[in-house]
């Protein structure tokens, strides 16, 4: 029933639809090489939108850290349940809105010869029009430039509060800044391509181990810290995963009376 955990819990989702759809993608790849158009354009679209999702998410996270140390005596009022799951169905809307059209425009221009081939599953692969790398340009450049003023904003906010020495202020500064970190490793996913053409060059042999390497780098390894920022380094979240695992232990070891 809390709002900051419930988008934690969002941003882990988001990032398991993520790993799935990356992993499964992976292990196709190499089991079988190539896949059908269609299928990879749908698993693409489920990763590029839950991709998108995470910024987005970091960003109302920041507003809630905000609200809740310059605002505290409205919190319980702006930051409720309800208008969480409205926060969380605008970024879905927002996510889908960027990706869904491009499965639109590849269905008016593209062959159905084309869906029905076989090819090695690359966003590139599949979106072949110019269209679509200027349009993904334009929309990842806005969204970023959304996201880190909202993290500048509240991170200036909540340093003016801590300078009264508010422990929740100070926490909220370190969460914000957590949040730009995160945002830092999910901007690796921008440069991909580019770190991919320069590899490819220098080791053209080795394109698919090239290609494994780079994407565990920067796809996978960011995703692993939310878990340790946003759950082991909050202390209520630390109490109630010590009383789950001390339950489990009693209950497979009980005491011997």
């Amino acid at each position: 029933m809390n709002p900051r955990y419930i988008l934690y819990i969002h941003l882990v989702i988001n990032d398991i639809i993520l790993l799935t759809m990356f992993t499964l993608i992976q292990v196709l790849s190499y089991i079988v090489f190539t896949l059908n158009v269609s299928l990879c354009m749908v698993m693409v679209y489920i990763g590029v939108t839950a991709s998108t999702n995470n910024p987005l998410t970091l960003a109302v996270m920041a507003v809630e850290c905000y609200i809740a140390v310059c605002f505290p005596l409205r919190h319980s009022r702006i930051c409720t349940v309800r208008k969480t799951y409205v926060a969380m169905g605008i970024i879905w809307l927002l996510s889908s809105l960027s990706t869904l059209p491009d499965i639109f425009v590849a269905v008016a221009t593209e062959s159905l010869e084309f869906f029905q081939s076989r090819v090695f599953c690359l966003s590139n692969t599949i979106f072949r029009h110019q269209y679509f790398k200027e349009k993904r340009n334009i929309l990842d450049n806005a969204f970023l430039v959304l996201v880190w003023l909202t993290l500048f904003y509240t991170y200036i906010r909540i340093l003016s509060a801590a300078q009264a020495a508010s422990t929740d202020a100070k926490k909220a500064r370190n969460t914000v800044l957590l949040h730009g970190f995160q945002l830092l490793l999910c901007m690796l996913s921008y440069v991909y391509n580019l770190i991919m053409e320069g590899l490819a060059l220098l080791f053209p042999k080795g394109i698919l181990a090239i290609r494994f390497s780079v994407s565990i780098f920067i796809h996978v390894l960011p995703r692993l810290i939310s878990p340790v920022i946003y759950g082991l380094r909050d202390k209520t979240f630390r109490k109630y995963l010590k009383t789950l695992f001390c339950t489990t232990n009693a209950e497979t070891h009980p005491q011997k009376t």
